[in-house]
């Protein structure tokens, strides 16, 4: 069968996570999804590879200041502020929800200090559902001056190695990369040595707008996240440098996906799997729709297995 007329349905889309299989190389988007629930009336969550859950700290967080979001060209703000129901209402409300839909979660977890990581870590050991763990690094260091752990190679190696100490060892353990750093291999390289088994690429970068009337910004808590189409082709830079350093690392793809298209350059530029985030917030089937199109863009380019294509474009011309 030519490639023009292979159909998607023929392509073989099976990804993983680390070591575990994936149904779907096609997970949500940490935040922008909640929990999973508000999704599910719009597709069959058990046909994507994961639910990435909001951030979740040992306690019940308010988040930060209202207005929390602000619209840009292409993109958008957010600054909620990692507001969620901390680990025990994780524990006891939305993680069975998922388990009892048949839903797999790729948890994701934040924190001030070390120990915080560590402790959430530990309490999801063998919790029903739980694939893995996704590590937001890209949280303020309370014991350094509150720099970002993700924008130094030694705090983020230091969280990581804590997590991967205690979780389970069958859940792998993602971190979470900022694309606000000089070099991102640098930190990528860093968290791989102290045990991550992949890479979360890439979280938001930070900005910033003020109203012209107001003359002030327009967030309560004054920058935010910038997430969107507007930074997918920073996302894919980093991916593919990432790719191209540690091209046998897992990469979980993300920024601005809106499309199979969209989802598909990031797997030529390295990624195994992607996320898909903001683009919920106008069609929330999107995750759905976009497995579908990926594959039917894998099939028209001849491609039998997603696995085929992954890191595709750093292969030689005539390859």
């Amino acid at each position: 069968m030519s490639a023009a007329t292979r159909p998607a349905a023929a392509v073989d889309m099976q990804a993983a996570l680390g070591t575990v299989p994936l149904v779907s190389p096609v997970l949500t988007a940490s935040g922008c999804s909640a929990f999973g629930q508000e999704l599910d009336p719009f597709f069959d969550l058990t046909t994507i590879g994961a639910v990435v859950t909001k951030s979740v700290q040992l306690r019940p967080r308010s988040g930060r200041p209202t207005p929390r979001m602000a619209e840009t060209p292409s993109g958008m703000l957010n600054s909620i502020g990692l507001q969620g129901p901390g680990i025990d209402g994780l524990l006891a409300d939305d993680l069975p929800w998922l388990a009892r839909r048949g839903a797999k979660a790729l948890v994701s977890i934040a924190g001030t200090r070390v120990e915080d990581f560590a402790e959430l870590a530990t309490r999801l050991r063998g919790v029903p559902g739980v694939l893995g763990l996704e590590v937001n690094i890209s949280c303020p260091n309370v014991e350094s001056r509150g720099e970002v752990f993700a924008c130094d190679p030694v705090a983020a190696a230091d969280v990581v190695q804590a997590v991967r100490e205690v979780a389970d060892p069958a859940q792998p353990v993602y971190a979470k990369l900022s694309p606000d750093v000089t070099d991102i291999v640098t930190i990528a390289r860093s968290v791989v040595a102290a045990g991550a088994d992949g890479l979360s690429m890439i979280n938001t970068l930070l900005g910033l707008v003020i109203d012209p009337d107001t003359m002030r910004p327009v967030l309560g808590g004054v920058t935010g996240g910038l997430s969107g189409p507007a930074i997918r082709p920073v996302a894919l830079r980093c991916v593919w440098q990432v790719h191209q350093a540690l091209p046998h690392v897992p990469v979980l793809g993300m920024g601005g996906i809106r499309t199979g298209l969209d989802a598909l350059q990031f797997v030529l530029a390295g990624a195994s799997a992607v996320s898909v985030g903001t683009a919920v917030f106008n069609d929330p089937s999107a995750p759905a729709r976009v497995h579908a199109e990926l594959a039917a863009a894998l099939a028209a380019r001849g491609f039998d297995r997603l696995a085929d294509a992954v890191g595709h474009a750093h292969r030689p011309v005539g390859a």
